[in-house]
C-alpha cells in the first residue's frame, strides 16, 4: 500500500503545481484552432503562404471566426468552447500556382474539447491539385482513415495487453484498468509540463513510475484479496468502486480541461504518402507501439516468465503443481500491464491531449478488442484491438462522427454470435 500511497501523493503534487502549467491553455474553456499554411518549395523547403482565409462555424453553419495568415503562414481560430465545428479554407484566397491537394481537403469537421489547443491540416501543393469527382470522394478518405484507425488500433491493443493477461491469470475483469491508462498520460504530464523535463524523458520515466504501481498495487491490494478468498464478482465490482474513486481524484486534481504535453503538441511539418497525410509524431506512435508489442509477443513465446504467464493463463492449478510461482506471474503481469496501458495513455495524451477521463472514453473500445480477439491472449488483444480501430475510424465513411464507436461494438456482436470464443480464443466445453 506504501506504493500506492505514494503514487497518489504523486499526484496530488500535480494538482498543487497544475495551475502554473495550466496558464499555457486557453482561459475560461475557451478553444483555439491553429496552423500554417505552407507547401514544399523545389528545393524541399516549406514555403509559407500569406493572405489566405480560414473560417470556423458551428455544425449548425453558424460562422464563429474568421482568420487570414500571415507572412510566415500561420493562423489562429478562437472557439467560445466544447462542440462541434466545421473549419474551411477559402480556395480563392490562394495566390496563383498554389492549390489545395484536392478540393475536399478544404474541409474539416472536428470535436474540440474546452480548452484545447488543436492544429489544423491543409494540404497545399504548388500547380494544380488532384480533382475529384464527387463520387470517389469517399473512396478518396480511405486510405487517410484506414492510417488513423491503424494507429488508433495500435493505441487500444498497447492499453489493452494487460487488461487481457490479468484476466487470462487471475480471472478478474478490472475496470479500474482504463484509470491506470488515464494515470500514466498525467504522471508523464506532471514530469514534462510541472517539473519541466523533454517529452522523450518524462514518458519513460512515468511508464516505470506506472509499473511500479501496477506491481505494488497488485501486491498490497489484490493479493490480500485473492488470499482470503473473495469472489470473482466481488473483485469485480471492487474494480468498479475503485475506478470511480480514482477517475474522480484525477478530476479534483488535474481539472476537467484537456491540456497537451509542452513537446509534440503541434507540428505543421507535414508528410504526404499514398493520399495519407500525417505528422512525424504519428509515424513514432506507430513505430514504437509495434516495436513494444513485437517485444511483448516474442517475451510470451521464448522467455521463462513469458511461458510461465502462458502457463498460469492456460491452467493455474496445473501451473502451479508444476512449480511455477503463480503468484510472481501475477505481479509481473501486474506491473508490465501498467506500463503498457501508461505507453498508450501517453500515445493518446500525444493525439487527443491529456484528460482525467481519457482512459475511461478508451475502456469500452479496449473491452470489445479484447473480446473480440479472445479473453485471456495478448495475441487477441492485438488483433482485435486493430479491429476494432479500423471500424471506428472508417465507420464515419458512412455514418456519423458521434456514432462511430458503434460500428466497433456491432462488428464484436457479430463475430461472438459466429465465434463466441472470439478470434484467437479456443473453444471450452460446457457441462
Amino acid at each position: 500500500m506504501t506504493l500506492l500511497l505514494a503514487a497518489l501523493a504523486a499526484l496530488g503534487l500535480a494538482g498543487v503545481l497544475a495551475p502554473a502549467a495550466a496558464a499555457q491553455q486557453t482561459e475560461g474553456g475557451e478553444a483555439e484552432a491553429v496552423g500554417t499554411i505552407d507547401y514544399e518549395g523545389e528545393d524541399g523547403e516549406d514555403v509559407p503562404v500569406a493572405g489566405v482565409e480560414i473560417t470556423a462555424s458551428t455544425a449548425d453553419g453558424e460562422e464563429i471566426d474568421t482568420a487570414t495568415t500571415g507572412d510566415d503562414g500561420t493562423f489562429v481560430l478562437s472557439l467560445p468552447g466544447a462542440g462541434d465545428y466545421v473549419f474551411v479554407l477559402d480556395p480563392d484566397t490562394l495566390p496563383d500556382g498554389v492549390s489545395l491537394r484536392s478540393e475536399e481537403r478544404g474541409t474539416l469537421e472536428l470535436s474540440m474539447n474546452a480548452g484545447q489547443r488543436r492544429n489544423l491540416l491543409f494540404p497545399i501543393v504548388e500547380g494544380e491539385g488532384v480533382e475529384r469527382s464527387s463520387g470517389s470522394t469517399k473512396i478518396a478518405q480511405v486510405p487517410q482513415l484506414a492510417f488513423e484507425g491503424f494507429k488508433f488500433g495500435l493505441i487500444i491493443a498497447m492499453s489493452a495487453v494487460g487488461l487481457s493477461l490479468i484476466y487470462g491469470t487471475t480471472g478478474l475483469v478490472n475496470f479500474a484498468h482504463g484509470e491506470v491508462v488515464t494515470f500514466g498520460a498525467l504522471l508523464a504530464y506532471l514530469f514534462n509540463v510541472t517539473f519541466g523535463l523533454h517529452l522523450l524523458i518524462a514518458g519513460p520515466i512515468a511508464v516505470l513510475l506506472a509499473g511500479v504501481f501496477g506491481g505494488g498495487f497488485d501486491r498490497g491490494f489484490w493479493r490480500p484479496l485473492r488470499n482470503r478468498g473473495t469472489s470473482l464478482i466481488a473483485m469485480l465490482v471492487v474494480s468498479i468502486g475503485l475506478s470511480l474513486v480514482l477517475r474522480y481524484l484525477f478530476l479534483y486534481q488535474f481539472g476537467g480541461r484537456t491540456r497537451p504535453f509542452d513537446q509534440y503538441a503541434i507540428q505543421t511539418d507535414t508528410i504526404e504518402f499514398l493520399n495519407i497525410t500525417m505528422v512525424r509524431k504519428d509515424i513514432w506512435i506507430v513505430v514504437v507501439s509495434i516495436i513494444l508489442l513485437v517485444l511483448v509477443a516474442l517475451a510470451l513465446g521464448g522467455t521463462r516468465i513469458g511461458k510461465a504467464t502462458r502457463a498460469v493463463a492456460d491452467n493455474r492449478d496445473l501451473a502451479e503443481s508444476s512449480g511455477i510461482d503463480v503468484e510472481k506471474v501475477i505481479l509481473v503481469v501486474w506491473a508490465v500491464g501498467s506500463a503498457l496501458a501508461a505507453v498508450g495513455g501517453i500515445f493518446l495524451g500525444l493525439t487527443e491531449q491529456v484528460s482525467w477521463q481519457g482512459g475511461f472514453q478508451l475502456l469500452l473500445l479496449m473491452f470489445a478488442g479484447v473480446t473480440l480477439g479472445g479473453l485471456g491472449t495478448a495475441y487477441g488483444a492485438l488483433v482485435g484491438s486493430i479491429i476494432v480501430g479500423l471500424a471506428v475510424q472508417l465507420s464515419t465513411l458512412v455514418i456519423s462522427s458521434e456514432l462511430k464507436n458503434v460500428a466497433a461494438l456491432l462488428i464484436l456482436a457479430f463475430i461472438l454470435l459466429v465465434r463466441p470464443q472470439g478470434i484467437l480464443g479456443r473453444k471450452e466445453r460446457v457441462g
